[in-house]
């Protein structure tokens, strides 16, 4: 420990037992370190006195051993005495006028009083219902008052004023320090997260080690030490071999059974006591440092302690009030000069990310979507958030930029932010600690800040920082116990440098860079939902538009179907009663307007059909594939004219849809292929299924005339034909429909093609009714093998 943190005690010999003594004593192994009432030692160190007045009369209630001999009677009969007896004369007088306007908690200087033994420096502070009185022993050398120590704090305070980086800082105030007490060595001491604690900087003479750059766990100084450093910014203990001087209630009761006000409460607290005794485990710890006075300033950002100045001397060395109070203001300072050189630095931090921010809103405003402007500024995307790589996982797919980790493991990390529930924005720099599966990207991954721009989806923005591997330097091996169960607690003995290696971390995200992805997220997530608004807005005017062109056409076909019909009846009629008197030419023209409007009429039944599928409603059933696609085949014999045509039928399976929508869309991909393979000698048609987590892909493959890829984003649209009519017959409606049956049922259609050697077309429909199939298309060979 550097600076002098308390310990767990073991048993020593002291004037009186003490509370933490009895703990241990009846532990006598690790649990007591988090039991031990440090705040409430029942005995001070023997450089001063103590004693403890009540009553608006200020009686004395307790009193260290030896007030006796300083006030020059029994301590017995000074119990239930008022203040200013004990102290007669005018210096008593201002002793109780300065007593009765003690403030809470704080220790102030009431002067110097001049007793029987010698002059004492008066410190007091209020303790609950009662006030703390401590008298030190002014030095017989030395400065005495906080005024002559002025002009040299006024010094101190401007170089540290002046500091222009931490560093800087930290090792003036350690030098500053060191000038004002004359300790042999002055360390800065900084606390991690862990509370293991780093010397940052320091200030010596050759007579103790250095110990700058080394790191000591935090077992050195015990989370009820720490707790005790923050409420109290100062401690001082002038010689570590010490004994202990009990505090007595009346009736001559010790330390441990000396109470406050004598009612039996518990022991007096003295979280404030300038002379407060401490744990002889940390005294001889002290002793084994090979130090005799440590005295401990704490240094605190905002509420949190953040670290200590430790000063240590090789010999007792007694440091009066006046410079220990100097030594507290400069911590003071310390501590406001590094809050504004951290946050003056994060400032900068953050205006630089912001423009880089910025620049990414630019970006993302004029590209198609936000993952398409984040893709297309890859080195702005890292910097953002000073990472190597980065990841979106958007809408099921997963794009990648700079060193990342495989797809995969992309995936798992985002999954585990899923499946724990962690906020919309998440950092760590030692990803393994919370998944330790994932050692496999330590060299890319060790460290992880995402942010979640979906409640609805796994959407996840994450950047990567890979491993640093780094040697830490401990002041002795923290992986060593302190005791050994059930042995007395004893301090470490040991301080020699103990080298650690530290694997899978990498360097923590500051905090400018997890704000600003913060507001970064915010930025995407407005960006998600104004798209997302339009897109309602726009699939409910296109619903409408379909909506009415769906009626329109269905009035429209079954309006025409008739007066088509009419056309070719009376045509039909004329051409049987007049033939005889019409020529050549005029009956060429007659036939020419009947099958004109019988192709019409053709036309208008697939758009009228066309138009039920999309306004029928489905009726979900169990249809077993096999058994349908044999009765379309059967319905098709006519169709393949007694062709040899070789059919390949996979082994089906079962799926819940529309039988009579679904027959009709294999009814025309099998028709289509018996149509497109009418050339072939050795024609072939295949059918089959292939099975994914999300949907059934089915697909029909011939060898017949093929199609050029070219023009494949026309072949489900209605209407639509990529061959010559001459050449093969139809009204370009079959691909239409069997698009739309598919997509009602939450499916999809696509297809492959190459002129002259044959097509394949897919049709997937999802294994849960309702739900897409999302599932991206299968590469299937559009070939069909030889006989």
């Amino acid at each position: 420990m550097v600076g002098n943190g308390v310990q767990p005690s073991t048993k020593t010999a002291i004037s009186a037992a003490t509370p933490a003594q009895r703990i241990l004593e009846d532990i006598g192994d690790t649990d007591s370190c988090a039991r031990e009432p440090i705040h409430r030692p029942g005995s001070i160190q023997p450089h001063g006195h103590l004693l403890v007045f009540g009553g608006a009369d200020l009686r004395l209630l307790q009193a260290s051993a030896h007030v006796g001999d300083l006030l020059g009677s029994a301590l017995e009969k000074a119990f239930g005495q008022p203040a200013d007896r004990l102290f007669p004369g005018e210096a008593g007088a201002e002793l109780c006028r300065g007593l009765a306007q003690v403030p809470l908690r704080e220790p102030v200087q009431l002067g110097v009083l001049q007793c029987r033994v010698g002059q004492f420096q008066t410190i007091a502070h209020r303790s609950g219902d009662v006030i703390i009185l401590e008298l030190e022993a002014v030095p017989t050398e030395g400065v005495r008052s906080l005024e002559s120590l002025y002009p040299h704090l006024r010094a101190s305070i401007q170089g540290l004023q002046a500091a222009a980086t931490l560093d800087e800082l930290m090792t003036r105030t350690a030098v500053e320090v060191r000038a004002l007490t004359g300790f042999d060595r002055v360390l800065v001491y900084r606390f991690d997260e862990q509370w293991n604690g780093t010397v940052i900087a320091e200030d010596r003479n050759e007579t103790l080690p250095a110990y700058l750059d080394l790191r000591f766990p935090a077992s050195d100084i015990p989370e009820q030490a720490r707790r005790l450093y923050t409420l109290n910014r100062l401690r001082l203990i002038v010689d570590a071999s010490y004994q202990p001087v009990p505090i007595l209630s009346p009736g001559g009761g010790g330390g441990g059974g000396g109470r406050a006000g004598g009612d039996g409460g518990e022991a007096l607290d003295l979280s404030f006591s300038v002379l407060r005794s401490v744990s002889p485990v940390h005294l001889a710890y002290m002793r084994n440092m090979g130090t005799a006075t440590s005295m401990s300033i704490s240094v605190l950002s905002g509420d949190r302690l953040w670290g200590l100045i430790s000063c240590h001397h090789a010999v007792p060395r007694p440091t009066p009030f006046s410079v220990r109070t100097a030594c507290d203001l400069i911590g003071q300072v310390l501590s406001i000069q590094m809050t504004a050189l951290d946050r003056s630095g994060e400032a900068e931090h953050r205006v630089a990310l912001k423009r880089v921010e910025t620049r990414l809103l630019a970006h993302m405003a004029a590209s198609e979507n936000f993952v398409a402007g984040l893709i297309g500024a890859p080195d702005d995307f890292l910097r953002l958030a000073d990472a190597q790589g980065a990841a979106i996982l958007f809408e099921g797919r997963c794009h990648r930029v700079g060193r990342t980790p495989s797809e995969d493991t992309v995936r798992r990390i985002a999954g585990h932010l899923g499946e724990h529930g962690h906020e919309e924005v998440f950092a760590t720099h030692a990803l393994s600690t919370l998944m330790p599966d994932a050692g496999d990207c330590i060299d890319t991954a060790s460290g992880v800040l995402a942010i979640s721009i979906s409640q609805l989806h796994p959407s996840y923005v994450l950047w990567f920082r890979p491993e640093l591997v780094r040697t830490v330097r401990w002041g002795g091996d923290p992986n060593k116990p302190s005791a050994v169960p059930g042995t007395p607690l004893s301090p470490r003995t040991s301080f020699e440098t103990w080298k650690e290696t530290v694997r899978w971390q990498a360097v923590p995200w500051r905090p400018s860079e997890i704000e600003t992805v913060r507001d970064f997220r915010n930025a995407i997530v407005g960006i998600v939902l104004r798209k997302a608004e339009e897109m309602a807005a726009l699939i409910v005017e296109l619903q409408r538009s379909n909506s009415e062109l769906t009626a329109f056409s269905y009035s429209v076909s079954h309006d025409l179907r008739a007066p088509f019909r009419h056309v070719t009846s009376y045509a039909e009629l004329l051409r049987a009663r007049a033939s005889e008197k019409l020529d050549g030419r005029e009956l060429h023209y007659l036939d020419t307007i009947i099958e004109a409007a019988a192709s019409a009429g053709q036309l208008v039944d697939g758009l009228l059909q066309f138009s039920h599928l999309g306004r029928a409603s489905l009726t979900h059933v169990a249809i077993d594939m096999n058994e349908l696609v044999a009765e379309v085949r059967r319905l098709l014999t006519t169709e393949a004219g007694g062709r040899d045509i070789r059919w390949s039928v996979e082994a089906l399976p079962e799926i819940q849809g529309d039988p009579t929508t679904i027959r009709l869309a294999f009814q025309n991909l099998l028709s289509n292929a018996i149509k497109y393979t009418r050339n072939r000698a050795d024609a072939a048609i295949a059918v089959g299924c292939r099975t994914t987590p999300d949907a059934f892909e089915f697909f029909v493959r011939d060898n017949g005339s093929g199609f050029d890829m070219a023009y494949v984003h026309k072949l489900f649209g209605v209407f639509q034909r990529l061959h010559r009519e001459e050449d093969f017959e139809g009204i370009g409606i079959g691909l239409a429909n069997v698009r739309r049956i598919v997509e009602r049922h939450g499916g999809r259609a696509w297809a492959e093609g190459e002129p002259g050697r044959g097509a394949t077309f897919h049709i997937s429909f999802p294994r849960s009714p309702g739900r897409p199939a999302i599932q991206p298309p299968s590469p299937i060979p559009t070939s069909v093998p030889p006989r």
